[in-house]
């Protein structure tokens, strides 16, 4: 095996040991996301926080934020109201083509929400689902994205 290709397969495997171990980089988080978080408590998944800082290289930008984000990630609890104002609110603050993360407690937790009913709060809004992950030990995520030819604009 040559140098170069020993390399390669080096950075490969790399590569995959960091989306195991960073669970952001599953996410398609890239360097220099602007990445806004909405809902954040003290019951986020902390690991994940991180791993879109370390991956985007720069922190998590607030609600406060008065600019518009690439991605909005979203910590939603049963309790924090309605879903689908929430992600009518978050599809404000992002780009077109951006993607709203809805992060929601895993079934059995405090805070549980129903998949059909993120279904229905996302299609309300105008998003379509792509997209579920584990996003840690206490959290699912749903990526939800505005439906294709729906806005014009970058991709």
């Amino acid at each position: 095996m040559s140098k170069t290709i020993r390399r390669q397969a080096v950075s490969a495997t790399a590569d995959h040991a960091e989306e195991r171990t960073n669970p952001a980089a599953r996410l398609g988080f890239e360097p220099g996301q602007v990445v806004q978080e909405i809902g954040y408590d003290d019951d986020v998944e902390q690991e994940l926080r991180e791993g879109i800082e370390a991956a985007t290289g720069q922190e998590l930008v607030d609600e406060d934020y008065d600019d518009v984000a690439d991605v909005v990630v979203l910590w939603f609890r049963d309790e924090d109201g309605d879903l689908t104002d929430a992600l009518v609110d978050a599809i404000g603050l992002i780009d077109e083509g951006g993607v709203v993360w809805l992060m929601t407690p895993k079934t059995g937790r405090d805070g549980y929400v129903e998949p059909s009913d993120i279904n229905e709060a996302a299609q309300t809004a105008g998003l379509s689902q792509t997209k579920s992950i584990n996003a840690g030990k206490d959290w699912s995520g749903s990526r939800l994205v505005t439906p294709k030819g729906a806005k014009s604009g970058k991709r």
